[in-house]
């Protein structure tokens, strides 16, 4: 029984994908598209309102000669829902929407809205002030009042931005400085560990012992008398340079060690503690054996 949902398909050993050919469809042809409508439109054929959201299926195809800075643009057709007369839009990439094109005119356009608002009050606004002077210089004031302020707030921010500047810099010193304190204390801590390392060096060194003809090793005892064989072909062990003194153990003992031993040898000897008799404590009593008579 096959699979309902078949992942992998059966090539054949011969199969080889640059023989099918290739289909060659036009330039630009329409493909059927599933949408939604993106506004609410009104038919100009038979005036039904088409509401937003209604689901088509439509045909989408790029339009040619139109763009915005390399942007394409689509051009889409539908029907309508009760005359079937044909209706396209387009996109526009401008004001990031749609726009209608043919067929149905759009119910509301929220950017022509603006326009027209603004458009109102700049031609109110120019009427009252050839009516009335005091408006016109009051709507002065107005202006120049504003332009101060922006002037004075772009003020505040050049010099809160120069001020973190300078922050930052005095920062970016102060890291500098502590990397620099930093550097000299690697520094001495380097120079520390040389000169331990060099009076390591001083007092111990590494010595490989001869190699007899025979392929073995030997050592001499500290007697110097006779030889004492080795291991290994090859020894290495570490001496440590006294100048032939053996140092006294004493003078490698710290001063308050040296300081206690001192007192201890200086004072009387301690004195015996006397042994407690366990048995009266105990009170055990041992019988003796009276002396038989024959």
């Amino acid at each position: 029984m096959s699979e309902r949902k078949v992942l992998n398909k059966y090539f054949p050993p011969d199969f080889d994908p640059s023989l099918i050919p290739r289909r060659r469809g036009p330039k630009n042809s329409q493909q059927v598209v599933r949408l939604m409508a993106p506004f609410s439109m009104r038919c100009n054929t038979c005036g039904e309102y088409i509401y937003k959201g209604k689901k088509f299926n439509a045909r989408k195809e790029t339009v040619d000669g139109e763009d915005y800075y390399g942007i394409k643009i689509f051009r889409f057709y539908i029907k309508c829902t009760l005359c079937s007369a044909e209706i396209t839009f387009k996109t526009d990439p401008k004001n990031t929407d749609y726009s209608a094109e043919h067929g149905a005119s759009r119910n509301f356009e929220p950017w022509r809205e603006e326009k027209v608002v603004e458009e109102e009050d700049r031609l109110a606004r120019l009427e009252e002030e050839e009516n009335n002077p005091m408006k016109a210089l009051e709507n002065r004031t107005v202006d120049a009042k504003r332009e101060m302020d922006i002037l004075d707030a772009l003020q505040d921010i050049r010099a809160r931005n120069a001020r973190n500047e300078r922050v930052g810099q005095a920062s970016d010193l102060v890291s500098r400085m502590t990397v620099e304190e930093e550097t000299e204390e690697e520094r001495e801590r380097r120079l520390a560990e040389e000169e331990d390392e060099k009076l390591v060096r001083e007092v111990f060194s590494k010595v490989s012992m001869p190699t007899l003809p025979d392929g073995s090793s030997a050592a001499v005892d500290s007697s110097g008398d006779s030889p004492i064989e080795a291991t290994s072909p090859q020894l290495v062990t570490i001496k440590r340079k006294a100048d032939d003194v053996e140092p006294d153990l004493r003078s490698l003992l710290p001063e308050s060690t040296r300081v206690v031993l001192d007192a201890k040898s200086l004072g009387a000897p301690p004195a015996k503690k006397p042994k407690s008799d366990l048995k009266n404590k105990l009170g055990i009593k041992i019988a003796r054996k009276s002396k038989v008579t024959v």
